[in-house]
C-alpha cells in the first residue's frame, strides 16, 4: 500500500502541484479517497486525471445548509414543486410517453403518474440538465462534501468513490458526468450508488444512461420496486378529521387500516388510495391548522429517495395532480412565522432540557423532533400536533 500512495501522491503532484502539495488536508483527503478507490478497481491512471486535480467548490459547502425541503415551509416547498405550469407539461410528458411507462408499468408496479412525478420534482422533466447555474461536475461536488463535511464524511466519500466506478465502467463520459450539488445524477437525480446497484437500460441501446429520459423513469421504477413499492396502491391521501379529534394519534408512526382510520372518523377526501385493509398513518405536516394526510407504506418508499416529509409530499401530490385530481381541499396556515434554523435548533435544545430529547440540535424538524414535541404538549395539556411553530419557541423559552 505504501507503494500505491506513492504513485497516486505522484500522479497528483503532476495533477496539480498547488492543490495537492504535501500538507495541505484537502489534497490529502483525496489521496485517502484514491487509496479506497483504486482498493474497488478504480485505476490510477483515472485517479490521476479525473480525482486528484480537483479543487473544493466553496458553494457546494454552503448548499448544505439551506437544503430547501428542511428550510423552507412545507407549502412553500409544495407550492414550488407543483405550479399549473409543472402539472400541464407533466400531462404532456404522460401522454408522449405512454408505450414506454406501460412498460415500466408492468415490469415494476410502479404507477406512471408517481414516475413522472418523480421526474418533474427532481429535475423539472429534464429541464435543469442543461442550466449550467444549476448543475456541476459531480466529482468536484462529491470531493468538496467529502472532504468538507465532517458529519456526513463517510457517506460522501463512499458516492465518490461509486462516482469513479461509473467511469472505471465506461458508463458515463467524463464530461458528461454532472449534477446537483449533492452529485445526484440524470433526470431523475440518482445518487451514484443507486446507479450503480438500480440504473436500468430503459431505451434498448445497451447502455445504462441517466440524461436518457427513458433510462431515468425505467431506473426509477426499478428503484423503488427493489425499496418495496406496492403494486396497486397510491402514497396516500389528504383526509378529513372529526370534530373533537385526538391529535396524539396523528403520530405518523401508529398504523391502523383505512377502515380502522374510518371508524375514527378520519376518511380520504377523494378517491381511497388502498383497499379497506390498507395500512395507513396519520400525518400533520403543519399540525392542527393544516392539511392532514393518510399516508400508506409507499409514502415511506417515496421517503427513501429523499428523507423530507416536504419532498415526499410534493411528489404524491404532483402524482395525484397528473390524475387529474384537484388541490389540496384545506389550506395551510400560510400567516404562520416559520422559525429560523437557528430557531429550531434552540427549539431542539429546549426540548431536551424538558426532558424530551429530540436528537441532534440540527435545526432539521425530523420524526424524533415531531415525537419530541408531542410528547412535551401532551404533558402540558396542548393538541398534540407535533408543529414547531413559533408560539410554541416561546412557551419553551418561558417555561421553568
Amino acid at each position: 500500500m505504501r507503494g500505491t500512495r506513492a504513485l497516486l501522491i505522484g500522479a497528483a503532484l503532476v495533477a496539480s502541484p498547488a492543490a495537492q502539495a504535501e500538507g495541505q488536508p484537502f489534497g490529502l483527503c483525496l489521496l485517502d479517497i484514491a487509496e479506497a478507490a483504486q482498493a474497488r478497481g478504480v485505476p490510477q491512471p483515472l485517479l490521476g486525471e479525473q480525482l486528484l486535480g480537483l479543487a473544493p467548490d466553496p458553494q457546494v459547502l454552503a448548499a448544505t445548509q439551506n437544503q430547501a425541503e428542511f428550510v423552507r415551509p412545507v407549502w412553500a416547498y409544495l407550492d414550488a414543486g407543483i405550479g399549473e405550469a409543472r402539472v400541464a407539461e407533466g400531462r404532456r410528458r404522460l401522454e408522449a410517453l405512454g408505450p414506454l411507462l406501460d412498460g415500466i408499468e408492468a415490469r415494476t408496479g410502479v404507477d406512471r403518474f408517481t414516475l413522472v412525478a418523480f421526474w418533474g420534482v427532481e429535475s423539472s422533466y429534464g429541464a435543469v440538465l442543461d442550466d449550467s447555474s444549476i448543475v456541476r461536475p459531480a466529482l468536484r461536488s462529491l470531493a468538496t462534501l467529502a472532504c468538507g463535511d465532517p458529519g456526513r464524511a463517510p457517506y460522501w466519500r463512499d458516492e465518490l468513490v461509486a462516482t469513479l466506478q461509473i467511469l472505471a465502467r465506461g458508463e458515463v463520459a467524463p464530461e458528461r458526468l454532472t449534477g446537483s450539488w449533492a452529485g445526484a445524477l440524470g433526470h431523475t437525480q440518482f445518487m451514484p450508488s443507486v446507479f450503480l446497484a438500480h440504473a436500468v437500460d430503459g431505451d434498448g441501446d445497451g447502455r445504462r444512461d441517466l440524461w436518457s429520459a427513458p433510462d431515468a423513469l425505467a431506473s426509477t421504477g426499478n428503484y423503488l420496486a427493489a425499496m418495496g413499492w406496492w403494486r396497486g396502491e397510491r402514497w396516500g391521501a389528504e383526509a378529513a378529521l372529526p370534530e373533537g379529534f385526538d391529535y396524539a394519534l396523528a403520530d405518523e408512526t401508529t398504523e391502523r387500516s383505512l377502515a380502522e382510520w374510518a371508524a375514527l372518523g378520519v376518511r380520504p377526501l377523494r378517491a381511497a388510495p388502498g383497499p379497506e385493509t390498507a395500512r395507513a398513518s396519520l400525518l400533520l405536516p403543519a399540525g392542527a391548522r393544516g392539511p392532514a394526510f393518510l399516508v400508506l407504506p409507499n409514502f415511506r418508499t417515496i421517503l427513501r429517495y429523499n428523507n423530507a416529509l416536504a419532498y415526499a409530499l410534493t411528489v404524491g401530490h404532483l402524482s395525484d395532480r397528473l390524475r387529474g385530481e384537484p388541490g389540496l381541499a384545506r389550506d395551510w396556515p400560510r400567516a404562520d412565522r416559520v422559525l429560523t434554523t437557528s430557531e429550531r435548533r434552540e427549539l431542539q435544545t429546549l426540548l431536551a432540557q424538558r426532558g424530551h430529547p429530540a436528537g441532534t440540535a440540527d435545526g432539521k424538524v425530523g420524526p424524533r423532533t415531531r415525537a419530541a414535541i408531542r410528547a412535551y404538549q401532551a404533558a402540558g395539556g396542548l393538541p398534540a400536533d407535533g408543529y414547531a411553530d413559533a408560539a410554541l419557541l416561546e412557551r419553551l423559552r418561558a417555561a421553568p
